[in-house]
């Protein structure tokens, strides 16, 4: 039986299977490949007519394809060049989505040619990435696909205890997106510290604020010259880096509550950065990149698990016998611990309604709170200058207050 189809419709596949093809192909012509932008445009046309046809001339046609992609290969060997594996794979896959073009698919073929032409055009700097990422570092990502889309999946989704205090998909979730969080910061940081101390402050509070401000106050510790302002201006970076993450745990985590931190935590970052504004522009000469350890290892999230329970049946326990209050205290004392946590733990109550949103709004805003003021004695600790230290409490101070009288003002005008 003859199929008849619509020159409209064969005119926008054609056209579509033409842009597929001239894309790659442009992008391999560019790269002084062999196979170049007629040949992938063939291809993908090939593709779309073959399956218009009907299904085994599709199967005939993909057998010539490798049969090109095999030659090529032949040929490059007798030559002594190397084997285009990569082009090869283009190939093939540009067949498959001229494929799905002539099936009537629009999106996904075009989206998957477009990504797949940014990974070929990548390839220096994803091959100067690869080259300086260290085992360590792969073992984490790897480790965050096993916490994420093997793990979380089979967890049991009720409470498993006789107190209804933990449900292990709830906890778990909280911890893959704050693991997550931490290894993008981190990759960042990887990537851009080297331009610079502010850079490092920034990006190191994103991941881990403690490990980031002892990191680099022993970077600069034997720095010439005057370091106060530049230590301190590395602090209130830090922190105010710390502010934005945690505001971001809870707004991926449990999106109303975000609506009551999002002032006082603006008002605190906002005072932050008029403070370090206030400061002197200080040469940041010889200070280099930071190097913290990866935020993922079984360890770490094994120790970020058991922190996590730990604040969670603490802090609903004084929920449910204390009331909101005895709940506010448990997060001050968790804002010293970890305030990842804590505010994690905040939005995953306030997700179950054993706490309003407007209280996981405010344990943010007190744990972050409380986090400000772990970093002085850090500090101290490295660079052994009370001037600058008591500044820094100073500031810290002020920016705190700022948090508090704004959160004053929404209770009393609420």
């Amino acid at each position: 039986m003859q199929n008849h189809f619509a020159p409209v419709d064969i005119s926008i596949k054609l056209a579509i299977a033409i842009g597929i093809g001239m894309l790659v192909g442009l992008e391999r012509e560019w790269s002084q490949k062999d196979l170049g932008t007629r040949t992938f445009t063939i291809i993908a046309i090939a593709g779309t007519l073959s399956i218009l046809a009907t299904p085994p001339i599709a199967y005939i046609t993909f057998v010539g394809v490798l049969l090109i992609v095999l030659l090529t290969a032949v040929r490059n060997v007798r030559e002594g060049k190397p084997v285009e594996t990569t082009t090869s794979a283009a190939a093939i896959l540009t067949f498959v989505l001229g494929i799905l073009v002539g099936q009537g698919q629009h999106y996904t073929p075009v989206a998957a040619a477009i990504l797949m032409t940014l990974l070929l055009s990548l390839k220096p700097a994803l091959t100067h990435f690869a080259g300086g990422l260290l085992v360590t570092e792969v073992r984490s990502a790897v480790l965050l696909g096993l916490l994420a889309f093997v793990i979380y999946p089979v967890l049991p989704n009720r409470t498993v205890d006789p107190w209804n205090l933990i449900n292990p998909r709830e906890a778990w979730l909280t911890i893959v997106v704050i693991a997550a969080l931490g290894f993008v910061n981190y990759v960042l940081l990887k990537i851009y510290s080297s331009r610079g101390l502010y850079y490092s402050a920034i990006l190191g509070g994103l991941v881990n604020s403690t490990a980031a401000i002892a990191e680099l106050a022993s970077s600069i510790r034997n720095q010439a010259g005057d370091i106060s302002k530049l230590a301190i201006s590395i602090d209130l970076l830090t922190v105010a880096a710390m502010f934005v993450r945690n505001f971001l745990i809870l707004v991926i985590l449990a999106p109303p509550a975000s609506l009551s931190a999002a002032a006082p935590m603006f008002v605190m970052t906002l005072t932050m950065a008029i403070c370090i504004w206030t400061q002197k522009k200080t040469e940041q000469g010889g200070v280099g990149a930071i190097h913290l350890s990866s935020p993922l290892s079984l360890r770490k999230v094994f120790q970020f698990g058991l922190i996590f329970i730990t604040i969670q049946i603490i802090g609903s326990l004084g929920q449910r016998y204390l009331g909101h209050f005895g709940f506010l205290i448990v997060v001050l004392l968790g804002g010293l611990v970890s305030t990842a946590s804590t505010v994690g733990v905040a939005a995953t109550l306030a997700m179950r309604h054993s706490i309003d949103m407007q209280t996981a709004g405010f344990a943010t805003v007190l744990a972050s709170m409380m986090k400000a003021f772990t970093n002085p004695p850090l500090l101290h600790h490295e660079l052994r200058l009370w001037p600058v230290t008591r500044k820094i409490i100073m500031l810290s101070s002020i920016v705190v207050g700022s948090g508090i009288l704004t959160m004053f003002v929404m209770l009393a005008f609420g």
